[in-house]
């Protein structure tokens, strides 16, 4: 009975755009906030110095190899595939998921061991900060190869996530997440005592392995496990790459990007890596909740709807989730940059993470959340793309503005270097004067100005490919300025007289400062809104008003990452 419980409970189907983004939200905040955790206890730990430097540059080639190759079963190449099939061809949809999932897992396996045995050339390419003979280059090494299980491992994950995507089941989906982070945070606290350094590395595979079994039982309930056959059909298979490929390059471009940016950071000032990776840590946060919760529950609608050549409501859908990426992504970039400082030293500021880390983590965030909506946007005319069959173009402009961030990242450097009243000049507006280490701040300018390109292109390329969507748009553009530039500022002033209300040297007082001067904000912003007649925001309490969270339960018949 309890078994079969716990199985209903994970088969909770959620039908509507609106409530499976707010769903898949919900789970993001969680796990967001199990991030945030994660990277307060690794700060505490460690501090941003030479540890959690190394321990974040043993991430980058694991996660190309999961970009890479793992992204080639992801959700975007898999729902369009099976969804029709699963119901029409049951039989033929497990021969063609049998020969994927062995292909993929054989592939897997010998490209880990490959990069394995090559990972010293590797990395003494791509990050010349760390020596080879000296022991953090030594720590880097063992890292890199222990971490090359978890593309395995979430790469199986995502494969049985493709599935539950198609039957719109996103509780687990969602769940998974949490415990990738409930494994790092265990490997921290327990693994890191018993075993050192490497004991990080062991928390990650753990996550990656809890984020896989947590698909398990739900797969086997629907009957869909995929098994390890040597019969494959190479046709299929052939045709499954043509369409992947160009999206796990798309996939992966991205990381490649990020590569390049850790193994510049990792020739500057000791602690430098750990700060470029809390503080894009840290604005992914408003990335994931809004722009992928919104642009993954989309997905499976928009492919059923370009799959069935009704162009118009595919764009209007297009339109109307672009719409809520902007009203929920911009008010939160204001609040972040307004409250970055508060933001930091509640999440970080403890243990061996000082003060100066704090400020430049605090900076380096602000001009990262700059292009929050622009990379929220970015993911869903990718998949908007996806949803159209459509794989080049995306592929094309990400290449290029990955290429630009690159670019970008060595010009701001050496312009950082060349022209003191640049650095200056930048360094008193985000208030890091007389910091070392400022120099981390070209990178967060490089990736934001790349993402920013990569919008656009994507915007005026998706307009010339496949027509307007834009009814509305310019309207609740303005009404989202508009009530978060209110919000914003009446944040901004609220903070002083919170400041003297509240003890700021304490944890508590520093997080109610910035809580309450954020809400304080976010009713003026709503009131705005209301003035305006904003139309989101009428929508957005419409779906609250229907309580979408109790969404309806499937009982034991034929599921998810």
């Amino acid at each position: 009975m309890m078994a079969r419980s716990i199985l209903s409970f994970l088969n909770k189907k959620t039908d509507g755009v609106h409530e499976a983004a707010y769903l898949l939200a919900f789970f993001a905040v969680l796990s967001q906030l199990l991030a945030l955790v994660r990277d307060r206890t690794l700060a505490g730990y460690f501090g941003a110095g030479e540890i959690l430097d190394t321990y974040y540059a043993a991430f980058r080639i694991p996660d190309i190899l999961f970009a890479l190759v793992a992204s080639a079963v992801s959700i975007s190449v898999l729902v369009p595939l099976l969804s029709g099939l699963i119901m029409s061809d049951e039989a033929r949809a497990k021969r063609i998921l049998n020969t994927i999932f062995s292909a993929f897992f054989s592939f897997l396996s010998i490209a880990s061991i490959v990069i394995a045995i090559i990972m010293p050339f590797l990395l003494s390419r791509f990050f010349p900060g760390f020596s080879p003979g000296t022991e953090s280059y030594h720590d880097l090494l063992l890292l890199s190869r222990i971490m090359l299980l978890s593309p395995i491992l979430l790469g199986l994950s995502n494969l049985l996530a493709s599935l539950t995507q198609i039957f719109n089941n996103f509780f687990v989906y969602a769940l998974s997440p949490l415990l990738y982070n409930i494994g790092i945070i265990f490997g921290v606290v327990f693994f890191y005592p018993i075993f050192g350094i490497e004991g990080l590395a062991y928390g990650v595979v753990l996550g990656a392995l809890l984020h896989l079994a947590i698909q398990v039982p739900v797969i086997v309930h629907y009957r869909f496990l995929p098994r390890f056959t040597s019969k494959w059909n190479l046709d299929e298979l052939k045709n499954i790459v043509a369409v992947s490929f160009p999206r796990a390059i798309t996939m992966s471009i991205q990381q490649i990007s990020v590569l390049f940016l850790v193994s510049l950071a990792s020739v500057m000032v000791p602690g430098s890596i750990a700060v470029f990776n809390f503080s894009l840590n840290l604005q992914s946060v408003p990335l994931t909740i809004i722009g992928a919760s919104y642009s993954l529950a989309a997905f499976p609608t928009l492919s059923r709807l370009f799959g069935s050549g009704d162009r118009d409501n595919y764009l209007n859908e297009i339109g109307m989730t672009l719409k809520h990426i902007i009203f929920w992504s911009v008010p939160a970039l204001v609040l972040f940059i307004v409250l970055r400082a508060q933001i930091v030293r509640t999440v970080l500021g403890s243990g061996e993470f000082g003060w100066d880390a704090t400020r430049l983590t605090a900076a380096s965030l602000a001009v990262f959340v700059l292009s929050a909506t622009a990379q929220s946007l970015v993911l869903l005319f990718v998949r908007s793309y996806y949803a159209a069959g459509k794989t080049l173009k995306p592929l094309i402009i990400n290449t290029l503005s990955s290429f630009l961030i690159i670019a970008f990242a060595y010009i701001f450097y050496k312009l950082f270097y060349s022209f003191e009243f640049i650095r200056f000049f930048i360094e008193s507006i985000l208030k890091v004067s007389n910091i070392q280490g400022s120099s981390v701040l070209a990178l967060s300018f490089a990736y934001s100005a790349g993402m920013f390109i990569n919008m656009f292109l994507l915007w005026f390329n998706f307009n010339k490919d496949f027509g307007s969507f834009g009814i509305g748009i310019n309207k609740s553009i303005f009404h989202t300025l508009s009530g978060s530039v209110v919000m914003g500022f009446v944040a901004y002033l609220s903070l002083k007289p919170f400041a003297v209300m509240f003890d700021q040297t304490t944890l508590v007082g520093i997080f109610l400062q910035g809580f309450c001067a954020g809400v304080i904000g976010i009713i003026a912003g709503i009131f705005i809104l209301i003035i305006l007649k904003n139309e989101e925001i009428k929508e957005v309490w419409s779906v609250l008003h229907k309580k979408i969270w109790k969404t309806k339960v499937l009982m034991p018949t034929p599921e998810e990452l």
